[in-house]
This record gives C-alpha cells, structure tokens and sequence, in this order.
C-alpha cells in the first residue's frame, strides 16, 4: 500500500469515526448537530509520572526523532524532561528554551481571538461566512461556527498539495499565498459533506477564519495574536512570522522524513508557512504553550460563555476518547482525566499542548520531525504519563476491557504528510 493511499484512508477512517460516532449526517444548514459531549466530574490529581514522559521522548526518538522534549506545570511546579538534539549538525541538545513552529495549535489562538470577537459583537457564531467574506464560498449556509468545528464541508487543500511530500514541501517552501489563494485551492476539490453534517478535519477552515478576523478589525492577524494574546499573556517567545522564514533567537531545527525509507532527512526549518498561515504559522516555546493553554482554561482569555461555547465538544472517534470544540480538542485519558488543547504537525515538528479544565495542569511536548507516524504515536505517550501518574496493577473487572485513550496519527493535523 502507498502512502498516499495511507493517506487518503487515514482521512476516511476519521470521517467513518465520526459519523460512527453519532454523528449523523444533515441535509440542510441547521440540522441538529450531535448531542454535545458533557464534562465529567473531577477526578483526583495525581503526581506526574516524570519517568513515563522521559519514556515516551526516548521512544519518539526511536521511532526517527532526532530529539524531543516536554515541559509539565502544574501545583508543585515546573518540570521538564528533555532527550536527543535539536540541532544535528551542531549536536545541540534539546531545550526545552528553545522555539519550535507549532503547526495546528496555532488554531486554538486563532479561535480565541475569533471568540474574542464574537463577544465584542463584530461576529456572530451561527451567521452565514458569507454575511462577512461576500461571495467568498460557494454555499451561504456555511456559518462560522462550521468554521471553527471542521464541519463547513470545505476540502483539504493540502492532501494533494503534499501528496509526495518533500517535493511537495519544496515546491511552497519560500512561496507566499494570499488567503484567497488558499481558499481558491480548497474549492477546486469536491467538497467532504453538506454544512454541519459531520466533522471533518480541513486547514480550510482556519484559513477563512483567519480572513474574519482580519476582516473583522482592519488588521493583519499577527496584530490580534499579539494585541489580545501575545502582549496579555506575556509570551516572550510566541510570535506569528509569516511570511518570513527563519525563527528568531535559539530555535529547534525541524527535520522532513521523505517517503522513500531510509532516505536521508530534509531540514525543513526554514519556510513560510504560508500555506497554513492562521491555521498553522505560529512559532512558541514549551513554557508559553503552557502558559497559554492554563491561562485560556482558566478563563483568563475569554468570558465564560465564550469558553463554554468553545468547550462544548462532539467525538471524533469511535472509541470516544477523542472530541473537539472550536478550534480546541479535548482528550479523555485512561485514568478519567479529560485535557483540553491541540496537537500540531507542521514539516519537521510534531507539538501537543494541553491543560485540564480548571488550567492548573498543563503539559507541552515536541518532537523535531514529521511525516513520521510512529514518532507522534510515541510523543502522545506523554500525556496519559503526565496527567495520569504512575500505573497501578488494574483491580479486577468484569469482564470488560477498560476503555484507554491511546496516542494515535489518525486524525487528519496528524496525517503523514504535513
């Protein structure tokens, strides 16, 4: 089997999942979407197993990172784990002081601004994108709410834009789209499904996102990054670079696995990321992520309603362990610990960044290296050791398999060839 067809059924088994997990399918912009996902009682906070997340690091390293890293902050303060290079040609050690493009959790920044403007009354959740971005899509029942649930319909432009991935790479990796450009390229493609019918992943979304918001307050999205969470939140190391292509300051290099195994890495460090922009362009650090993801749940960014409405999720998988808000995932740990934040995969990094609903736990983790499954597998090990402890003996059971949350590539930010 290809890769692309690994692709291409990667992408299919995420639109089954959904749909399998109630999710049925609409016939018209305001049908009933899915029954949201409720909160959980809280469960006790156990110590983090610091050893467990070294374990998951070492094992993403096995698996073809040339490094990783992870920072936990929680009651007893900060703790970090780092392991191999984040620089191969000098033999740099992993920092977790260092800055690392953060590919998809960029659109949790992009959400909390857009939210931001939703409240202040410039936008409206359920109103059609086209009340905003006239003629700009071919079907007015597209909301922004759809926007930011990946449920607009709108195809993923990238599939076939890296369908041979270090071609596919280079061909944009000093090229500058216009928004336009991008939504252009989404469009020439069938679309997933009917408006608000079924999730289905697509940085299409945040694309257009991003053109609400810059349509919404006359200015560039690195502005409101910057003005509503950069400046706020204190984040010395976050920034929106596009469309300049280094990163500033001490900085992880990103290495691209081509197709052909056994071929040598490709640094991918330098680029745009233009073609992601608002859905993926952003460069921070362990320590901001962290205090990003703490400070957004603990409703330091949004009013409540805006962060319940953000909160409020659907699954996305068929074992239920997986759901997602706007713009935000949430993760249901084996132990009962549900984490809210979101994954990243951008050429040459793999990022999650999470936090529990209260904020008073967070955990970012980074493995410099993509197009690489088994290594994002490995990393998400991070999270079930971070935020559930140490593992005790299983007590007897019924009989039934307890249901664990398991790191898996599956879901389309985590596809192979980003």
């Amino acid at each position: 089997m290809t890769l692309s067809t690994h692709r291409r059924l990667a992408l299919g088994t995420t639109l089954i999942a959904a749909l399998a997990g109630g999710l049925a399918p609409a016939t018209a912009a305001h049908a009933a979407p899915a029954a949201p996902v409720p909160v959980t009682s809280p469960v006790t906070s156990p110590a983090p197993d610091m050893d467990g997340v070294t374990a998951a690091l070492k094992a993403a390293m096995d698996k073809g990172a040339p490094g990783a890293m992870a920072r936990f902050s929680g009651p007893d303060g900060v703790r970090i784990r780092t392991v191999g290079v984040r620089d191969r040609a000098s033999g740099a050690g992993m920092d977790t002081r260092a800055r690392f493009r953060i590919g998809s959790v960029s659109k949790t920044f992009s959400s909390v601004v857009l939210l931001q403007l939703v409240d202040e009354g410039r936008l409206e959740l359920d109103a059609p994108v086209n009340r905003y971005l006239p003629g700009l899509l071919p079907d007015e029942r597209i909301t922004v709410r759809h926007l930011l649930t990946h449920r607009s319909g709108l195809a993923e432009y990238t599939d076939p834009m890296f369908d041979k991935t270090v071609p596919g790479f280079e061909a944009v990796r000093n090229r500058v789209f216009t928004y336009r450009e991008l939504v252009g390229l989404s469009l020439a493609l069938p679309r997933t499904g009917e408006p608000g019918a079924a999730y289905s992943y697509s940085n299409a979304n945040f694309v257009v996102v991003g053109m609400l918001i810059e349509h919404a307050t006359g200015t560039p999205v690195a502005t409101q990054y910057e003005r509503r969470i950069i400046k706020p939140l204190k984040l010395r190391h976050t920034s929106y670079v596009h469309p300049k292509t280094s990163i500033k300051g001490t900085h992880v290099r990103g290495y691209l696995h081509p197709d052909e195994e056994g071929a040598p890495l490709v640094d991918s460090t330098e680029q745009t990321v233009s073609w992601a922009q608002s859905a993926g362009a952003i460069v921070s650090d362990p320590a901001d992520l962290n205090t990003f993801t703490s400070a957004l749940m603990r409703g330091r960014l949004l009013p409540p309603k805006m962060l319940d409405a953000m909160t409020t999720v659907t699954p996305t998988d068929t074992a239920q362990t997986r759901f997602y808000g706007l713009g935000l995932r949430r993760y249901d740990l084996s132990c009962g610990t549900q984490i809210y934040g979101h994954t990243g995969t951008v050429q040459g990094y793999y990022t999650y960044a999470f936090a529990t609903r209260d904020g008073s736990r967070a955990l970012s983790a980074m493995a410099n290296t993509s197009n690489r499954g088994a290594v994002n597998t490995a990393l998400g090990g991070t999270l079930e050791a971070a935020f559930c402890g140490k593992k005790t003996a299983p007590a007897a059971s019924s009989g039934k398999a307890a249901r664990a949350f398991t790191a898996q590539p599956a879901e389309a930010d985590l596809a192979e060839r980003r």
